[in-house]
Parts: C-alpha cells; sequence; structure tokens
C-alpha cells in the first residue's frame, strides 16, 4: 500500500509538470538519490525524484479498539486498522547549467501540492481501494535536521522540499473473533 500511495502521488504531480513544461517524456521518477554502494542512481539526472525518507503511526485515539461489525446478527471483530505518516521528500535533481531548472520544477511542485493538498478516489481515480485518502503537509525542517536528513541521505544535497503525507491506513480485515447473535431465549432466561 506504501508504493502504491507514494506512486500514485508522483504519477499526479508528473502529469502536471509535464503539462506545465510542455514536455512529453516523465520529468518525475520515484527513485532515491544514491543506490545502496553510494553510487548514483542511473536516469536521475534532471529530473525530479520522489522518495520515501521515514514511516510514521499516527497515535489516534479511535485507533486502539477492534473494528466491530455486524448489528443485531454474528458480529465480527478484527484487527484495528493503522494510520501512517509518511515523508516523503521532492528533489529537484538539475546539475550544472541545469540548475535553474531544478528551482522552476521544485517551485511548480510546490504549487501542484498548495492546488491539490488531498488525493482521494475522485481526483485519482486509481487510487488503491484500501486508501480512502491522502493529505500532504510541508514539513518544516531546521537547517541541523536538514543536514542531519541529507546526510543520511549521501551528503549531496539538491533542491527538495518535505512533505508528510497522513493517513494511510492499514486495515488487515482479519477476523479475531466473531459473536453468536443474541437471540430472545438468550435474554430470557435471565443470569444464572
Amino acid at each position: 500500500m506504501i508504493d502504491s500511495a507514494v506512486t500514485q502521488v508522483a504519477g499526479r504531480l508528473n502529469e502536471f509538470l509535464k503539462r506545465h513544461a510542455n514536455v512529453a517524456y516523465d520529468i518525475v521518477r520515484t527513485s532515491n538519490l544514491s543506490e545502496l554502494d553510494g553510487t548514483a542512481v542511473t536516469d536521475t539526472e534532471n529530473k525530479v525524484l520522489v522518495f520515501l525518507v521515514n514511516v510514521e503511526k499516527e497515535a489516534l485515539p479511535f485507533n486502539a479498539l477492534p473494528a466491530r461489525s455486524g448489528g443485531f446478527s454474528r458480529s465480527a471483530d478484527s484487527s484495528p486498522s493503522v494510520h501512517l505518516t509518511l515523508s516523503l521528500m521532492v528533489a529537484a535533481n538539475f546539475s550544472g547549467r541545469h540548475y535553474p531548472d531544478a528551482l522552476k520544477f521544485l517551485s511548480n511542485s510546490v504549487s501542484f501540492f498548495q492546488r491539490n493538498p488531498v488525493f482521494d478516489h475522485s481526483n485519482t481515480p486509481d487510487l488503491e481501494s484500501r486508501i480512502d485518502r491522502l493529505v500532504l503537509d510541508i514539513e518544516n525542517l531546521s537547517i541541523t535536521d536538514l543536514s542531519n536528513l541529507w546526510g543520511i541521505l549521501g551528503g549531496r544535497y539538491v533542491p527538495s522540499i518535505l512533505y508528510r503525507m497522513r493517513m494511510v491506513t492499514f486495515n488487515a480485515r482479519d477476523v479475531i473473533s466473531q459473536t453468536p447473535p443474541i437471540s430472545a431465549s438468550d435474554t430470557a432466561a435471565g443470569p444464572a
């Protein structure tokens, strides 16, 4: 589900940037900046990269109880849903004489997310059915936090912005237990 959420958002951003720049090729790519061995990922130069930086569990009070369904008939208890917040980096990986393009594409990316802070099934029809909606907010980082983050990412800063994408929901829909329906004879007998 995380992969679907990230790729759907990146796909919508790509469509917007392609229309805005009036180009036929893909501008946005879902990719890290560097490989595990530290080398640059191929085919990411002069692209806007969207990649996952962190995953956190949302602390929601209603999340503590199991979900119940059934009404007056047999009911089933299932595992509670898990609500996640994904830290999503949008990085303009342009170098040398293309650096002004990095600033332009980063500005246009911010504009896109300002206009489209919520992704749901009405504006993103291909959004996975288990995801109700995604809400994106800019995450402000201090220079120290930014330095630490880019140190973890390989130390090579490129113009970027960090978003918090809220409400990616995992619902296992596994039945933990079932409760038989209450019948009239159960209530008439009273306590033993």
